[in-house]
């Protein structure tokens, strides 16, 4: 099903602020990591940051490309997954 200039625009906003929101949490955890050298810091920035790309990747998929959309989901489900097991670590790191 081709995708409506309406759907176009929505998903490019939502994956602006994502991207926005992202990278503002990535940047404050790095920056927390420096500060104290929490190695569980680093991981959730680096956990958050994989998350942000993916769903980064997932758009740009759909809106740039000419793959599936079904391949834009799954390379975005891919790197949320992998993000969301670093940040999980991170809560547990000592």
């Amino acid at each position: 099903m081709p995708m409506t200039p309406h759907a176009t625009s929505i998903i490019a906003v939502t994956k602006t602020i994502t991207l926005a929101l992202g990278g503002l949490i990535t940047f404050l955890a790095y920056r927390a990591y420096r500060r104290t050298g929490g190695g569980a810091l680093r991981a959730l920035a680096v956990g958050f940051a994989v998350v942000t790309i993916g769903s980064i990747t997932g758009g740009v998929l759909d809106l740039f490309t000419t793959v599936d959309v079904v391949y834009g989901v799954v390379a975005e489900s891919v790197l949320t997954a992998i993000g969301f097991g670093v940040i999980t670590y991170s809560l547990y790191a000592k």
